[in-house]
């Protein structure tokens, strides 16, 4: 999030450098032919409208709409009052601005109904051009400012809604996967719940302190399938699916050993008890596959790579640290991160993942509730 809001803020500063810079290039040849009074309502409308373009993100169906009725309102004036052909360059461009944020972000209807808003200030400025005033280059370049502006909102809505679709798709192979694993984790503890019931049954009448053991340990696997329950039951979507046939997840040694043979050294440190509940360790695992093949992909000239795994009280903390350097801010941000928060956000847990703070590399960080407080 910090990194799209640092774009949106360079983006938005850069759009004010080239309309500042198009509206004073326009005041100096305006100035140096017709008199520079001749432009002060072509001059005030550019000002306007790139003022809405520059706010364009707040309110896009109230900016778009108001830069319109200006341009328009600029081309009825320049007409009226025999002035220099609207929208002129900055003008022209603002409205541009306008109309792609519009055709990117809103809705179907509304969108094209600012389109064909921005297409009839183009025709009008057509229309109202006087021959032999200089006008149909001011025209035709207000022409390819629309033309390029729409086609700039249909490009960037179409990557938009390609991202979107794939980050939907993988949040729900995510929680699918997650219901799959809640269903193996409810069998486990009830499995041995009725194991336990059946010793009970054959051994209560004869050793009654034994079957109360029993009782015991079926009443703390009850317990324990409750808890695994009410962290994972909020991200069921489909119980439709069979479960996988799976023997459990992946030792975190084995997967830090097949790394080092094909990438840069690893330094693994383990706690020495690792009993967590087994979503617990099957999303520790997760953690650590997701860094490492990060590592694999976008830093495979690290030096050094760290996988720390810590147990607390009442959460297990990992850690996988490279010290990778020169790698483009967010080039890692893709969209395994996503899934592997969802997964970590739904038992309750904060994943972590950017530059470390001396800028020598990447951190992954998460913490994970064990269920045990």
């Amino acid at each position: 999030m910090a990194t799209e809001r640092l774009t949106r803020v360079a983006a938005t500063a850069g759009l004010a450098v080239v309309l500042l810079a198009a509206i004073g290039v326009q005041a100096v040849a305006i100035a140096a032919s017709w008199g520079l009074r001749y432009w002060l309502v072509g001059g005030a409308a550019a000002v306007v409208v790139g003022a809405l373009a520059l706010l364009r993100h707040r309110q896009r169906v109230v900016t778009a709409v108001a830069g319109l009725v200006v341009a328009a309102s600029a081309v009825v004036a320049a007409r009226l009052f025999d002035l220099p052909t609207e929208p002129g360059p900055a003008l022209a461009l603002a409205s541009a601005v306008l109309v792609g944020s519009a055709v990117r972000a809103l809705p179907p209807l509304p969108a094209g109904l600012i389109a064909a808003g921005g297409l009839v200030v183009a025709v009008g400025a057509w229309s109202s051009a006087r021959p032999g005033a200089g006008g149909s280059g001011v025209v035709a370049l207000n022409s390819l400012c629309w033309l390029g502006g729409v086609a700039a909102g249909l490009t960037l809505r179409l990557l938009d809604e390609r991202a979107k679709v794939t980050a939907e798709r993988v949040r729900r192979d995510e929680r699918l996967e997650l219901a799959r694993e809640l269903h193996d984790v409810v069998a486990h503890h009830v499995t041995g719940m009725v194991v336990q019931a059946q010793a009970a049954h054959l051994v209560g009448r004869r050793d009654p302190a034994r079957a109360t053991e029993s009782l015991a340990g079926i009443e703390a696997a009850g317990g324990e399938a409750m808890r695994a329950m009410r962290r994972l039951v909020g991200v069921l979507r489909d119980t439709a699916d069979a479960p996988p046939a799976s023997a459990g997840p992946e030792q975190v040694e084995e997967l830090v050993e097949r790394f080092r043979r094909q990438g840069p050294p690893v330094r693994l440190r383990l706690p020495e008890q690792t009993a967590w509940p087994p979503e617990v360790t099957s999303t520790v695992h997760r953690i650590v596959r997701e860094a490492l093949t990060n590592v694999a992909r976008h830093a495979p000239h690290a030096a050094q790579v760290t996988v720390d795994v810590a147990r607390e009280p009442d959460a297990v903390v990992v850690e996988v640290t490279d010290d990778a350097s020169g790698a483009p801010a967010g080039s890692r941000d893709g969209y395994g991160l996503i899934g592997l928060r969802e997964r970590v956000e739904a038992l309750g847990g904060t994943l972590r993942a950017g530059p470390r703070p001396d800028g020598a590399g990447w951190s992954v960080r998460a913490v994970v509730p064990n269920g045990r407080a």
